[in-house]
């Protein structure tokens, strides 16, 4: 894959020859030109994720599914009103995390270490793992200074192009 940067409607489509509408041949451009915006978003992502985790692209996804079992599903019935839903952190470890990920539980198990050492894990002497505070903190900042602006970005181009 090239890093080359194509416009809008830049690469063609055969239209005409095989008896295809237009109305299709522009719908398929569109949906190619936002296929494209999105790849490009999820490309530029991956590699600040590579850089802020010492260039192992690993350990993102991996502390993302230990939070993501941890923070689990939030307790809707303890709002009132406008509230944010009380969330109280559930427990994982390392064979968990392997299920969700579908890696090997021994990559998993060195990539865990190694997110211990970062400290953007604690792991409890049972085995049970929860995403830091620190990390909480630090990638919650990036996320809302950094990460959800771009996303916007992205879904605003995208719904230009859609015509929304």
């Amino acid at each position: 894959m090239t890093s080359e940067s194509f416009a809008p409607g830049e690469a063609s489509i055969e239209a005409g020859n095989d008896g295809v509408p237009a109305e299709k041949v522009k719908k398929q451009r569109v949906l190619r030109d936002v296929a494209l915006l999105l790849a490009k978003h999820e490309v530029r992502n991956l590699k600040r994720w590579f850089e802020d985790f010492d260039r192992d692209i690993m350990l993102p996804i991996l502390l993302g599914e230990i939070a993501l079992h941890n923070i689990g599903t939030p307790n809707a019935a303890a709002t009132d009103g406008d509230e944010m839903p009380e969330c109280t952190l559930k427990p994982c470890n390392a064979y968990s995390i392997a299920a969700a990920t579908g890696l090997p539980r021994e990559t998993v198990r060195r990539k865990v270490a190694r997110l211990v050492e970062l400290g953007w894990v604690s792991r409890r002497k049972n085995g049970h793992l929860y995403v830091s505070s620190g990390a909480l903190r630090h990638f919650g900042h990036l996320l809302s200074s950094r990460e959800l602006p771009d996303l916007i970005d992205t879904a605003d181009c995208a719904r230009r192009l859609l015509g929304d």
